[in-house]
């Protein structure tokens, strides 16, 4: 990112788009953050079992109830937020399918629902009354709905469809947008088939074996800009994010998110779990892919932008693999003279990598070496251009805090997923607050949930890191106004999928 000075404007990426904000209208931005706390004020667990009964959950406010997806037990399970210190569990909804994600707007609840008979055939949404819990309507949707959400309006319920291979890949359904048009009950089913044989660029991904540009899409999240206009779609395997146009139904833009240069001083990474040192900062002559999971819009000052969680992800099945650790590749001596010492175990080879990409000249062996996830949070222009990368500030906080859940697995261990994507930043949320916006990042591996200051999004301020450690793996995060909290104070909600247990956060 270039910028000039306070009083000018400034060109953000690769795109070279100008954003037409002054600098000054985010110096120090907000109000005072640091008078916030977060404290704890209730839980419970969800479910019985090991893990799995607890992913992602949404809160009606008009009947405090939260709904939270468990895929287990193939239901969504109901409690009553009224007095959030003493959840109160209620009757859960029994389902037809596999529930992936769940949402609410005005008393509608949307759940999308995967296919329980055949992951790879079309699965749907269906809609409940939150008070009466009573199964409204069922839509088509595609193949393996994974996430679902309202626009703001409340006007269209949209599904972002991944469509997974199977295991051995020998079917592999096309990725797809469902959206539902609430007071009509019309569906339409967005496709990619038109971008068929299309180069998008900047280090978009499509290299599933056999698969066209529609197959290799894999929708994995969704954001909804603050007008109800546009639906931006995390496209995590392929490092990148589509727009669509909620009147037209139609995809407007792909956009390849570019890599993260390991070698720069900002983005420096502890590469394995075989070095005998926790937090062994250093730099790599590597390249990652952003691979961002949740994603979130914010306005902030009257710019938009997207937000997103760089977890990563790899295409890992019995039928195709792209994974490969540095020292079981073939590094080309040119561009990796030291290829020896680098793929020690202590140094870069326990580190994953991809073999999709890599090979440049196509001589067989890799020119360029490319990791999974940015192990960050960005802040992008609405069109993909990067504002701010939070860079190795994730891990290096996790260190200074707590070097014994230094990038930690799930609770167990420590050090043990450098060698993988590290904290696995997960999901993303933002809350306003007196003036303020924060930014909450939830990591997968690792555990708790990071706050920051937005306000000034160039220039992303760290307040805390909220964790309780029989809280383990947060997966679904959710934000609560103050305006449509049961105390009166924000609230911050936080689904773990691996200890079955939600927690309760107010902000004050």
């Amino acid at each position: 990112m270039k910028i000039f000075n306070k009083s000018s404007l400034f060109v953000i990426g690769a795109l070279g788009l100008f954003y037409s904000c002054n600098l000054d209208d985010y110096q120090g931005g907000g109000g005072n953050t640091d008078d916030l706390t977060f404290n704890k004020i209730g839980g419970f667990i969800n479910g019985t079992g090991d893990e799995g009964f607890a992913e992602i959950s949404a809160f009606d406010p008009e009947t405090a109830k939260l709904f939270v997806v468990n895929p287990n037990d193939v239901e969504l399970s109901v409690w009553d937020l009224s007095t959030p210190s003493n959840p109160v569990a209620g009757a859960d909804i029994a389902l037809n399918g596999i529930p992936n994600s769940v949402a609410v707007h005005d008393g509608l609840v949307a759940v999308a629902l995967e296919n329980a008979a055949d992951k790879q055939a079309n699965g749907t949404v269906a809609t409940y009354d939150a008070e009466s819990q009573t199964l409204l309507t069922t839509y088509p949707a595609g193949a393996l709905p994974d996430m679902v959400t309202f626009s703001p309006n409340g006007k269209y319920i949209i599904a972002a469809n991944e469509g997974e291979p199977n295991d051995e890949y020998t079917v592999d359904p096309e990725g797809s947008v469902t959206i539902i048009e609430v007071a009509t009950g019309q569906v339409h089913q967005v496709t990619f088939t038109r971008f068929n044989g299309v180069s998008i660029g900047n280090d978009f991904r499509v290299f599933g074996p056999n698969a066209t540009f529609a197959q290799d899409i894999e929708p994995e999240y969704i954001a909804v800009s603050d007008d109800s206009r546009t639906a931006y779609i995390a496209l995590q395997e392929n490092n990148g994010i589509a727009a669509i146009d909620l009147r037209t139904k139609t995809v407007r833009y792909i956009t390849g998110l570019g890599v993260k240069d390991y070698s720069l001083p900002e983005n420096q990474i502890d590469a394995s779990d075989r070095d005998d040192i926790v937090g062994n900062f250093q730099n790599w002559p590597v390249l990652g892919y952003y691979h961002p999971d949740a994603m979130t819009f914010a306005k902030i000052r009257g710019a938009r932008f997207l937000i997103t969680a760089n977890e990563g992800d790899a295409r890992d099945y019995d039928g195709y693999s792209e994974e490969e650790r540095v020292k079981d590749l073939t590094l080309d001596p040119t561009a990796y003279p030291d290829a020896e010492t680098l793929q020690l175990d202590e140094n870069l080879g326990r580190l994953k990598t991809t073999t999709a990409n890599g090979d440049i000249d196509g001589d067989g062996d890799i020119d360029q070496i490319y990791a999974y996830g940015g192990r960050s949070f960005t802040i992008w222009t609405t069109t993909g251009a990067k504002v701010y990368d939070s860079g190795d500030q994730i891990a290096r906080t996790v260190f200074e805090f707590d070097p014994s859940s230094f990038n930690s697995n799930e609770g167990d261990g420590v050090d043990n997923r450098s060698d993988d994507k590290g904290a696995e930043p997960e999901a993303v949320e933002i809350l306003k607050v007196d003036g303020s916006t924060l930014l909450f990042v939830g990591l997968e591996r690792t555990g708790g949930v990071m706050v920051y200051d937005i306000s000034n999004p160039v220039n992303p301020r760290f307040i805390d890191w909220l964790r309780d450690t029989a809280d383990i793996s947060p997966e679904g995060l959710i934000t609560v106004s103050a305006e449509d909290s049961p105390t009166g104070n924000a609230l911050v909600i936080v689904t773990h999928e691996v200890s079955n247990s939600v927690a309760i956060y107010e902000v004050k």
